[in-house]
């Protein structure tokens, strides 16, 4: 397993991290959303919608299940909690 290094994001941050992934981890959950879809998710599958410029839901229901698990950083796992919040505004995927 490797070792976790010393890592400082460009906002002063400090953490370790084990990967190369660039991403720090006090950034991302200070900008996770508080209420919303997105506040369910895992901050890899937000930010799959956020790079795909998904901010709502109506916009989600443009994308059939298949495409959105397609996106980089979106797992199954993402998807019942998508089905629901779409339910629940009575849209469903394309």
């Amino acid at each position: 397993m490797p070792s976790k290094t010393p890592r400082t994001c460009p906002n002063g941050h400090q953490f370790y991290k084990s990967s190369d992934c660039p991403t720090c981890p006090i950034c991302e959950q200070e900008r996770k959303p508080q209420e919303g879809f997105l506040a369910s998710l895992s901050a890899p599958a937000r930010r799959a919608l956020e790079n795909k410029k998904i901010a709502s839901l109506e916009q989600l229901a443009n994308y059939s299940e298949t495409e959105i698990l397609q996106l980089h950083g979106m797992g199954p796992g993402s998807i019942p909690k998508l089905k629901k919040a779409l339910e629940m505004k009575g849209l469903k995927f394309k």
